[in-house]
């Protein structure tokens, strides 16, 4: 589905991804972990063209190339990203936001069985509909942004920290959703400090470093090599295991 062959990206003197090759299999959730300033956030930037950074190498989505085409194409090329820190429009409500994630469909289209799906993907914002989303808690904010993300009927949807700064309970209620919502279908790629849950609930798992891919593989492998878990797992989980919906998501 996306294939990301030899991605360069530099700014200025500084090379923030140095010929990164990663692949995303339809129906897989696939994540990316790597400490501060590895890369990650380029990484989703470069594919989505929203960050400013010298391109070169290849992203392409079923065979179409998506560098050097505009943000706006590639939306509607089916890939949608769900940025760090939820960038809502803090003034408008809960729906408004919503419905600002469909913006580049066709104003004819129907937006009411979208919006009564995420609905009840988060009852919660059914709930809080009509209220400000300046307003909401950390995690409410962040389904809000989820939400939005599912307005555009994305193929393939990006995820940069969807766990950060969330208490441990939404955090796990906000992983259980991602999974919901490739079971109906949608491919994720999910980058994530959070490497114990975000292992868990994938398929397969790069490992960035310094611009660099430096370890790939199953993410049940990924979870038990002692590189990984002494970089990023922190040792033994003092707390219960995750419990998955389905090992792998959808395939």
């Amino acid at each position: 589905m996306l294939e990301i062959e030899g991605l360069t990206a530099r700014y200025g003197g500084i090379t923030a991804l140095d010929r990164v090759d990663l692949r995303v299999e339809e129906g897989e959730i696939v994540c990316l972990l790597g400490s501060n300033g590895a890369g990650k956030s380029t990484l989703l930037g470069c594919i989505t063209a929203s960050v400013p950074a010298w391109t070169a190498g290849s992203v392409t989505l079923t065979g179409q190339e998506l560098l050097g085409r505009p943000t706006e194409a590639i939306v509607r090329a089916g890939i949608v990203l769900v940025p760090e820190g939820r960038q809502l429009f803090g003034e408008l409500t809960v729906s408004e936001n919503l419905v600002m994630g469909a913006h580049l469909r066709p104003r004819s289209a129907n937006l009411a069985p979208d919006l009564a799906g995420v609905y009840a993907l988060f009852p919660r914002l059914r709930e809080r509909r009509r209220q400000l989303a300046a307003t909401l808690s950390g995690g409410e904010q962040q389904m809000v942004a989820i939400g939005r993300a599912m307005m555009a009927q994305p193929r393939l949807m990006l995820l940069d920290e969807p766990s950060l700064g969330l208490a441990p309970v939404l955090m796990r209620e906000i992983f259980r959703m991602i999974q919901e919502i490739n079971l109906r279908g949608v491919t994720i790629l999910l980058v994530e400090q959070n490497a114990r849950q975000a292992l868990a609930i994938s398929t397969r798992a790069y490992v960035l470093e310094k611009g660099r891919i430096v370890t790939t593989g199953h993410a049940s492998q990924l979870a038990h090599d002692h590189r990984v878990v002494a970089a990023y797992l922190g040792g033994p989980d003092p707390h219960a295991p995750p419990t998955p919906i389905t090992q792998g998501g959808a395939r």
